[in-house]
């Protein structure tokens, strides 16, 4: 279910796709898998965004992608990651991390805790051109920088510290606490995402819960609040 109003359009969580097998639970955002939803192939450059929590000890065995821009941003524990680049890397909560497979890259990741849950995101951008070179790329963010602000973390030019991405995309994320409030511009010419990635916001008066997408269609002056706590990832895109 979509509930559209003015200028954006809400895209519920409980219309998300859903797997779950021994040791993954998964929820799509975007058609992914056996989830096909025609009104839900990926909004401008971004094509997949899947809230994933993986086992203690299971994980992603070697597989590979070719022409995507990858990020893994962790929300509680940690992942380990391991590339055909020769990376091998532990990704936690405040980093942000990138892997553009370009021509061609295998990686795995796994829950490496023996009793820890691991929750994340999975998301997929497309990149502004095909066989690029594969790299990687990951920068931690310490929790003060994102707390009741917007804080980039992914930029097509890397300006302030953040990952480089091979789209014209600016990510944003912050960690709200009870009685914040950001507000961002979406200027003219531009669309935006805001994914709830944990807790209940506000986006100019709506309430949205962890799990809910919002798909902004231009030019909007978004207020987003919380009276509990939140954490949310916003996408700038061309």
């Amino acid at each position: 279910m979509s509930q559209n109003t003015i200028s954006h359009l809400i895209h519920d969580r409980n219309a998300r796709g859903h797997a779950k097998m021994g040791w993954l639970d998964s929820y799509h955002t975007f058609s992914f898998g056996s989830f096909y939803d025609p009104n839900r192939m990926g909004f401008r450059s971004l094509r997949v965004i899947n809230d994933d929590r993986i086992a203690p000890g299971a994980g992603f065995p070697t597989h590979s992608h070719r022409d995507m821009e990858i990020l893994t941003y962790v929300l509680e524990g940690a992942v380990e990651h391991k590339d055909s680049l020769g990376t091998g890397s532990v990704i936690r909560p405040g980093d942000a991390q990138i892997m553009s497979a370009g021509t061609g890259i295998s990686h795995s990741e796994f829950n490496p805790s023996p009793d820890e849950p691991l929750h994340l995101l999975q998301i997929w951008i497309l990149p502004d051109e095909e066989g690029l070179a594969p790299r990687y790329e990951q920068k931690a963010f310490p929790l003060e920088e994102k707390r009741g602000k917007l804080r980039l973390i992914a930029a097509k030019d890397g300006r302030d510290g953040a990952v480089t991405i091979h789209q014209d995309v600016d990510l944003y994320t912050s960690v709200l606490e009870s009685g914040d409030v950001v507000n961002y511009q979406v200027k003219p010419g531009r669309y935006a995402w805001l994914q709830i990635a944990q807790g209940i916001v506000n986006l100019n008066g709506e309430e949205l819960r962890a799990g809910d997408g919002v798909q902004i269609n231009g030019e909007e002056q978004l207020e987003i609040s919380t009276n509990i706590g939140g954490e949310i990832l916003l996408f700038d895109l061309g």
